[in-house]
């Protein structure tokens, strides 16, 4: 059985919008509650063996952890007190969703106020007004965390060959990406920022020095399929002609992205070898064409 599942976009679109902006209500807490870390990976979510997670986060003297299942389907709120709360996932509207998670957390308390706004949603409606946003199909739930689980597996084996500052392999829910970031080290120009519902100088620290990243992305419905993507900030002259791995690999010039197509590397002979290609390829070009010093940053492979 293939482990990389199927996850045709225009099959779960609407299950996606909605987990999209649980996942957002469940990250404003965390970000209420985390103190900021650079690149604003404070927020992150982390792929687990059943869902996705926050890992602990402080709550006043104690600490306080989410955890999406989508196995049983069920977002669990735990305590190191041994409190705990579980919501079920079903159909049901953002605005109920927030209200029971909000409900939730007052019981074990101390109160958290959020900001109900999401973030980097075009045309977007504040969690606690959001009736239009109510579908859950479990099966699609699912398959989407498995493709989760597979790509966080083969990042975590790209991220592994660098030496240099480089971000954990975690899942942005205001994007809804599963990310991994390598910095040169050296700063970037000012980030011109433009991102919806996001604070410019958001952006601007996100993006204060100079990275090649890459990631796992469901789709949109500019592109409407699920891809993995390689990009360069600031993108130096050069990368978007450079040649890259496989064959089915291009460049968006919309998304200034390098794309593969998640059926590629779904249907390859091997996917592993497939995907680690476009990642190491798509890199080389960012740090080549960047002057990046790879000598010092890269770690020789065994």
């Amino acid at each position: 059985m293939n482990p990389w599942p199927p996850l045709a976009y225009d099959d779960w679109k609407d299950t996606y919008a909605t987990l999209h902006l649980w996942t957002q209500v469940v990250g404003k807490v965390r970000l209420a509650q985390m103190p900021w870390i650079n690149h604003s990976w404070h927020v992150t979510f982390y792929v687990t063996a059943r869902g996705l997670t926050t890992l602990p986060m402080p709550n006043g003297d104690h600490s306080l952890q989410f955890d999406f299942d989508f196995i049983d389907h069920r977002l669990f709120i735990l305590t190191d007190t041994g409190d705990s709360r579980t919501i079920d996932l079903e159909p049901k509207s953002v605005c109920d969703f927030y209200e029971e998670v909000m409900a939730r957390l007052a019981e074990i308390g101390p109160a958290i106020e959020i900001h109900t706004m999401p973030c980097e949603i075009a045309d977007a409606i504040p969690f606690n007004d959001d009736h239009e946003h109510a579908s859950y199909d479990p099966g699609a739930a699912n398959r989407f965390w498995q493709a989760l689980v597979q790509a966080d597996r083969v990042f975590k084996q790209f991220r592994a060959r660098f030496v240099g500052k480089c971000s954990p392999v975690h899942f942005f829910w205001g994007s809804f990406d599963l990310a991994v970031t390598r910095f040169s080290g050296r700063t970037a120009p000012e980030h011109p920022g433009g991102v919806p519902h996001l604070p410019d100088w958001v952006a601007r620290e996100a993006y204060s020095h100079e990275v090649s990243s890459c990631g796992f992305w469901p789709g949109n419905d500019m592109l409407p399929y699920p891809t993995f993507y390689s990009y360069a900030y600031p993108e130096p002259e050069g990368f978007r002609e450079a040649k890259v791995a496989p064959a089915e690999a291009f460049y968006q010039p919309d998304l200034h992205e390098f794309i593969l197509p998640y059926e590629a590397v779904r249907n390859a002979v091997s996917p592993d070898e497939t995907l680690l290609a476009f990642l190491h390829s798509t890199y080389e070009a960012a740090a080549d064409h960047g002057n990046w010093d790879r000598a010092v940053l890269e770690r020789p492979a065994k």
